[in-house]
């Protein structure tokens, strides 16, 4: 019997069933379900949306720490046709009132706590007109203005049930992904089935991903390499274990407890890891660990190398709009640790003048990605997603429509050799004394000098210098030597790259994907 095509993320736990079986797909504490159980328990959250008449295209929003029925609830809207708005529960109430209204939410599934949360706001939400609580019964919330409907997740979702068509066609709409809104309003970005698929598809090729691995889930599953890593692994048969990150030696113990072989994380994750005691078979276990969502200092990459001898170490480079663009191959880490690396399998990546030419080695420009990964756009923001989502800048022809790549914002550098290299964010670059400055060349000698666990470069207005340079940094010791740390960087760096201030924090805020929170830093400072 063929496999079933993959035209739909519900299908990757439809082909895991059949694949798969029983070999364990998801754990939870202590509890793992089989991939036969994950699906049929999919069926049941389809089925049961089924029961509350949805329409294809219908937005689900799933307000959920990571758990069984955040997990289920997310491919059974899949199975059901509709599309999931997953959105991160560290977030405040007025920001999830504005997600669930922005696109419309009809249904949202959540627990009876962030449900109380966000009573003040449900009438500022018109769409929404049911919630599904996964911890308690179903009833009318007591509100002066019309109510949605509350179900309870026993009640709604059958034990059994027939399995879903696999119906619909792979460039329908299967999830909606909220940036951090670090810049202004968050932006629901627009992913297809087929962007998800042949993302998953593509990293569990490059990460030789399969049953043979055990993956621990750290990342929210709102921020697109979080969600990445549940397509990713079922696409393989591996087991995924859940994590809700609090503490960075729950990391060591779950790693410990469940033989985990491989960690995909950001750079505020890794540093906190890194200066940990791990076990020697615990680091011995590990196949690979793989870095996003910005440049890992290399001082932090040493010393999980130390940690993690026979692991493979993976530097990627994704943005939401293409869900996963580079990854630098291991074998070249130790010539080019800074490097992001070349395009993923079925993916082109361009580096380009604002005028849209190919710039030359050597020469900054803007990251472009073409392919099947690049999104539909921003929700319901024509505006917004013409600007970032623009014809591909290649050879044209009359006869067919154009093709839209997405223009990432970041600069980056290819040498003669095709290896891209992550200079910095269009509107992070640090402009002084006639330079462009990238924040993370400071960054890297600040971590360099072992003196700073955490370390973020900014720009600050001058009416002299056009903007001076500022070094935010909180200490490995107790306190910060700043003279030790400013003597290292005139050592290392030309004058005009030595910040002008260094500020001591005891902890440097990040945003709800784990980021560092440049923006809120600012205004923390005064900025």
């Amino acid at each position: 019997m063929q496999p079933p095509i993959k035209c739909n993320i519900s299908d990757l736990l439809r082909h895991g069933a059949a694949s798969f079986g029983n070999s364990p797909a998801l754990t939870y504490k202590n509890i793992t379900s089989s991939y036969v159980e994950l699906w049929q328990n999919a069926c049941g959250f389809a089925s049961g949306l089924g029961s509350l008449e949805t329409r294809p295209g219908d937005r689900v929003a799933v307000l959920l720490d990571k758990r069984f029925e955040t997990i289920v609830s997310i491919f059974g809207t899949a199975a059901a046709r509709c599309v999931t708005v997953p959105i991160n529960p560290v977030l405040r109430s007025q920001q999830v009132a504005y997600i669930l209204a922005d696109c419309d939410v009809r249904i949202l599934v959540t627990s009876t706590d962030r449900l109380a949360q966000l009573q003040d706001h449900l009438a500022d939400i018109p769409s929404l007109e049911h919630v599904v609580l996964v911890d308690g019964p179903g009833s009318e919330i007591e509100n002066d203005k019309q109510s949605p409907a509350t179900h309870s997740w026993v009640e709604l979702v059958p034990v059994e049930a027939d399995e879903p068509p696999s119906a619909g066609v792979d460039c329908d709409v299967a999830a909606i992904l909220y940036t951090s809104g670090s810049t202004g309003k968050p932006k629901g970005v627009v992913l297809s089935h087929r962007n998800m698929i042949v993302g998953a598809e593509s990293v569990s090729h490059y990460l030789g991903n399969g049953p043979h691995d055990t993956i621990l889930s750290v990342l929210p599953l709102s921020f697109d390499a979080g969600l990445s890593q549940l397509t990713t692994a079922f696409n393989s048969g591996a087991h995924v274990v859940l994590m809700n990150y609090l503490l960075p030696l729950d990391v060591v113990r779950l790693c410990e407890k469940h033989k985990v072989t491989g960690i995909t994380g950001v750079p505020p994750f890794w540093i906190q890891v890194a200066g940990l005691s791990w076990p020697a078979e615990v680091g011995a276990r590990l196949r690979y660990f793989a870095n996003t969502g910005g440049r890992m200092p290399k001082a932090t990459l040493d010393r999980l190398r130390s940690s993690f001898p026979d692991a493979l170490p993976y530097l990627m480079y994704g943005l939401t709009e293409a869900f996963r663009s580079t990854y630098l191959d291991p074998s070249e880490i130790d010539r080019r640790p800074d490097s992001i690396g070349k395009a993923i399998p079925n993916a082109e990546i361009l580096v380009v003048r604002p005028d849209g030419t190919l710039c030359d080695p050597d020469e900054p420009g803007e990251l472009v990605h073409r392919g099947p990964l690049v999104a539909l756009g921003y929700w319901n923001d024509p505006a917004r997603t013409s600007e970032r989502f623009r014809p591909w800048p290649g050879t044209g022809a009359v006869w067919r429509q154009p093709e839209l790549a997405v223009f990432s914002g970041d600069t980056v550098v290819r040498d003669e050799e095709g290896f891209l290299y992550f200079v910095g964010r269009r509107d992070e670059m640090i402009k002084t004394s006639g330079y462009r400055v990238s924040p993370t060349e400071i960054e890297e000698v600040a971590y360099a000098t072992g003196l700073t666990r955490d370390a973020v470069a900014m720009g600050i207005d001058d009416k002299a210098l056009g903007q001076r340079i500022v070094l935010v940094a909180s200490p490995v010791a107790e306190t910060l030597d700043v003279g030790a740390l400013l003597t290292a960087f005139r050592h290392r760096l030309p004058q005009y790259m030595v910040p002008s201030k260094v500020i001591e924090m005891a902890s440097i805020p990040t945003n709800p994907n784990g980021k560092f929170d440049r923006v809120l830093l600012r205004e923390q400072l005064g900025q």
